[in-house]
C-alpha cells in the first residue's frame, strides 16, 4: 500500500489531491502556503484537511518503520517463515502488528519459558490438540530431574498454553472490542488521603463508576488526574465470565480431559496475562481520544483568542490594578512602545484616589491618550469604577483586558529583551495594553498553555498538545497578515517559512539597516533563501511599500498577473487595487497561467478589492453591571450581562467582573439538546445569563443562558 492509498482509507479526498499535497508538503511547503496559494494543485483543499493529510503521512512512515524494526528483530531469531512476513507486510494497523510481533517480543522470562526449559512443550502441544485422554499417564512421559510429578508437569503445560492464549491475534483482537463495546471504569477513594482538604475536589469519584465508551472526555481526565494525585484508585474491567465464556468458545472444540486443562489454562491466561493488557489497553486508547477532545477545546479556544478584535493603532494607557502594592500605569504610543510609567495608589490602604485622579487625567492629557486598558486581576472593579469616575476633557474609551499569562510574559526572556530596564510589574503593564491594541501580536509572546483558555491542558499529551497549538498559532498569524517592520521576533517566527532563528535575523537586519521597503529586500537578509521567501512572502506587509502590492496578500509570483490585469484596463496597478467596479469587469479565465489557476485568480480579485484586510473585527467596550463587585452582590435569579473567557466540554465560563467565573452548563446553553458548546458560544462573546446558585464557601457561580 502506498501512502496515498493509507491516507485515502481514512479520508474521503481523490487520490490526485492527496499525491499533489503529499508532492507539496515533501517540498518543504507549509499548510498555510499550500492551502492559500495552491488551490489548483490540491483541489482546493482547507488547511484542516491539508493538516489531515500531513498527519496520515506521518503516521503512514511510523507503520513502515515499525514493520522494518519488527521483521528485522524476528529475521535474527530466525523465525521469519514467508506467511509470516506476508502477513506484517499486508498489516498496516499498528495494533495487529504488534500482536503478531507478540510471540517474538523480548521479555522478562516468563512461566511458560520456565516451563519450556522442563521440556513441557511437546506435552502442551498434544494437550492444545485436544486428541489426548489419561492425561495423568501422558503426564508421567515428562517427569525428570526438573519435573517431579505430573501435575506439576501438567502446571507446566497450562503456563504455555496459557502464553499462547494470551498470543492468540482472534482472541486479542475479539477481547478488544468486548472491552471498547462493555467496559466499565470505576474509582474507590484511597482512605488514607480522605481527610485532606484538597482531597474534596475529587469527591465525586470516591465512588464512581461509568461505561468507559460513554464518559465524557473531562470526567475521565478529571478521574485519571485524581488517581494520578494519590486520591482515588481507578479499574477497568468487563465481565469475566463473559470473557472466557467467548474464550472458551474460540478455542474448546472437545469434551474431554484436555478440554478441561485448556479451560484452566483459559482462566489464567485471563486473570494474569490478557485482562492486565487489554484493559491497559482500553484505558489507553480511551485516555488518548480524551486528550484529543481536550487538545481540540484548546485549540480552537485558543484560536478565537488570537484572533480577538483588535482596537488598532491607538495611545493607550494600561493599568496593572492592585490594593496595597497600588495600581502601576504605562502610557504606550501608537506602535506599543512606552512612552511613560508610575504608580498610583487609589485604594485601601493607602486610599490617594484624590491625588491618583489628578495625575490619570494629566496623564491622558499629555499624551494624547485614547483608551484605557484595565487587567482583570485583583483590584480590577474597583479601579474601572475609580477611573470613570475621573472628570476628563475628552473622555477616552475604557476596557476591561484579560491578564491571564501577563506576569509569565513579564519574567521571560523575551520580555527582558523587550525592555531590559524595567522590572516585571512594568511589563505587565505594557502586555495588558499592548493586548488591547492588538492580541494576537501580543499573546504569541506567552506560552500557550498559560494563557488560561484549556481544559486539563497539564494532563494531556503534552508534545501532541505542543504540536496542535503551535499550528493553531500559525494559522492565527498567516491568516492574519503581519507588518514586517513593527512585528516582533515572537511574531515572525510563526510566519510561513520562517521560524525562531530566520525571524531573530530578520529582526536584527531592520535594526542594522531600517524599516524593509519592499519584499524583495527579505532576500537580503541573511540565510533567508528562495524557499522561506517563496513560504513567507505573502504573509507580510509592508505599509507605504514602492510596490502597494506589498501590503496585500497578493503573493509575488503573481505580480505580473496583476500588472497586467491593470495594463489591460488601461490603468496603473495603485487604481487597480480597491476598485471594485473594475475589478468585478475582469474575466478569471483570461488570467490562468501555467502555475495559477483559475481558484488562484479568483482569490486575486477578491484581494484586490478588500487588500489587505484584517479579517478580524474591531474592539468593543463592555460594560458589567455596576452593582456587582464581588461574589456576595450575587443572588439567584440576577440577570447579568458577561463575557465568554472559557470554553470547556461540559459548558463555558462567564466573566461577570468578579473574581468568580459563573459556569453555564452545557445543558443550560439553550433550549434542547447540545452537543458542541462551540456551536452556541464563542470565545469573548458577549452574553446575557441568569444567576442559578451561589456557593461562597467553595466560590462556584452557577449560571444559565436560558432565560
Amino acid at each position: 500500500m502506498t501512502a496515498t492509498g493509507f491516507i485515502q482509507k481514512s479520508l474521503n479526498l481523490s487520490e490526485k489531491n492527496i499525491s499533489a499535497t503529499l508532492k507539496l508538503l515533501a517540498e518543504d511547503c507549509t499548510i498555510p502556503f499550500i492551502s492559500r496559494y495552491r488551490k489548483d494543485a490540491t483541489g482546493n483543499l482547507d488547511e484542516v484537511q491539508i493538516e489531515g493529510i500531513s498527519k496520515l503521512n506521518k503516521q503512514f512512515d511510523e507503520i513502515i518503520k515499525r514493520k522494518e524494526s519488527i521483521l528485522k528483530s524476528i529475521e535474527e531469531q530466525n523465525a521469519l517463515t514467508p506467511n509470516l512476513k506476508q502477513r506484517i507486510e499486508e498489516s498496516f494497523d499498528l495494533q495487529e502488528l504488534e500482536d503478531l510481533y507478540l510471540p517474538f517480543k523480548k521479555k522478562r522470562k516468563t512461566k511458560a519459558d520456565a516451563a519450556k526449559e522442563k521440556g513441557l512443550e511437546p506435552l502442551a502441544k498434544i494437550i492444545m490438540s485436544q486428541n489426548a485422554n489419561d492425561l495423568p499417564f501422558l503426564a508421567s512421559k515428562y517427569l525428570n530431574e526438573k519435573v517431579s510429578s505430573e501435575e506439576e508437569a501438567l502446571q507446566g503445560a497450562r503456563d504455555i498454553m496459557a502464553e499462547w492464549i494470551n498470543e492468540n491475534m482472534y482472541v486479542r483482537k475479539n477481547l478488544r472490542r468486548l472491552f471498547q463495546r462493555k467496559a466499565l471504569i470505576s474509582s474507590k477513594v484511597v482512605k488514607s488521603k480522605l481527610e485532606e482538604e484538597t482531597a474534596q475536589k475529587f469527591k465525586q469519584y470516591f465512588d464512581w463508576q461509568e461505561s468507559l465508551n460513554r464518559i465524557p472526555s473531562h470526567r475521565l481526565l478529571a478521574m485519571l488526574r485524581a488517581e494520578t494525585e494519590g486520591f482515588v484508585k481507578t479499574k477497568i474491567e468487563i465481565d469475566k465470565e463473559e470473557a472466557i465464556d467467548f474464550i472458551e468458545q474460540s478455542l474448546i472444540k472437545s469434551n474431554n480431559e484436555s478440554a478441561d486443562q485448556i479451560s484452566l489454562a483459559i482462566k489464567d491466561s485471563y486473570k494474569r496475562l490478557l485482562e492486565p493488557a487489554i484493559s491497559n489497553e482500553t484505558l489507553q486508547e480511551a485516555k488518548e481520544k480524551a486528550d484529543q477532545k481536550a487538545i481540540e477545546i484548546f485549540a480552537e479556544n485558543l484560536r478565537q483568542l488570537l484572533l480577538a478584535p483588535p482596537l488598532g493603532e491607538k495611545r493607550i494607557l494600561a493599568v496593572d490594578p492592585g490594593f496595597k502594592s497600588g495600581c502601576k500605569i504605562v502610557c504606550l504610543d501608537e506602535k506599543g512602545d512606552l512612552l511613560h510609567n508610575e504608580t498610583i495608589y487609589p485604594h485601601a490602604p493607602q486610599n490617594e484616589a484624590g491625588m491618583a485622579m489628578k495625575k490619570i487625567r494629566s496623564l491622558v492629557n499629555s499624551f494624547n491618550i485614547e483608551a484605557i486598558s484595565i487587567g482583570n486581576g485583583t483590584a480590577s472593579r474597583e479601579t474601572e469604577f475609580f477611573i470613570k469616575k475621573i472628570a476628563f476633557d475628552k473622555p477616552p474609551q475604557v476596557f476591561i483586558v484579560s491578564e491571564a499569562g501577563a506576569s509569565v510574559y513579564s519574567a521571560s526572556k523575551i520580555a527582558r529583551d523587550e525592555f531590559p530596564s524595567f522590572d516585571v510589574t512594568v511589563r505587565g503593564a505594557i502586555s495588558i495594553g499592548r493586548r488591547l491594541s492588538d492580541p494576537l501580536a501580543e499573546l504569541v509572546k506567552i506560552d500557550a498553555k498559560s494563557i488560561g483558555v484549556g481544559q486539563y491542558q497539564h494532563d494531556v499529551d503534552q508534545t501532541q498538545l505542543k504540536n496542535e497549538l503551535d499550528s493553531t498559532v500559525m494559522k492565527c498569524v498567516n491568516s492574519v497578515g503581519i507588518n514586517l517592520n513593527t512585528a516582533s521576533k515572537s511574531l515572525l517566527s510563526y510566519v510561513s517559512g520562517i521560524g525562531e532563528k530566520m525571524a531573530e535575523n530578520i529582526v536584527n537586519y531592520r535594526t542594522e539597516n531600517g524599516a524593509f521597503e519592499d519584499r524583495k529586500q527579505l532576500k537580503k537578509v541573511p540565510r533567508l533563501g528562495e524557499k522561506a521567501y517563496q513560504q513567507a512572502a505573502a504573509f507580510i506587509r509592508i505599509t507605504n511599500a514602492k510596490n502597494p502590492l506589498d501590503n496585500s496578500a497578493v503573493h509575488p509570483e503573481a505580480y505580473a498577473i496583476v500588472e497586467k490585469m491593470a495594463k489591460d484596463l488601461g490603468l496603473k496597478t495603485i487604481d487597480l487595487i480597491a476598485n471594485k467596479g473594475k475589478i468585478q469587469t475582469i474575466a478569471p479565465e483570461k488570467y490562468v497561467t501555467e502555475t495559477i489557476g483559475i481558484l488562484g485568480i479568483k482569490d486575486i480579485l477578491k484581494e484586490l478589492e478588500k487588500p489587505g484586510l484584517d479579517p478580524r473585527k474591531a474592539a468593543k467596550v463592555f460594560e458589567f453591571d455596576p452593582t456587582v463587585k464581588s461574589i456576595k452582590n450575587l443572588k439567584p435569579g440576577m440577570i447579568l450581562p458577561g463575557i465568554v473567557n472559557n470554553i470547556t466540554a461540559f459548558g463555558c465560563f462567564v466573566d461577570l467582573g468578579i473574581k468568580e467565573s459563573g459556569l453555564v452548563h452545557i445543558s443550560q446553553l439553550k433550549e434542547g439538546f447540545v452537543s458542541d458548546v462551540n456551536e452556541v458560544v464563542k470565545l469573548h462573546q458577549h452574553v446575557q445569563v441568569k444567576v442559578v446558585e451561589v456557593d461562597e464557601d467553595r466560590k462556584r457561580v452557577q449560571l444559565t443562558m436560558i432565560l
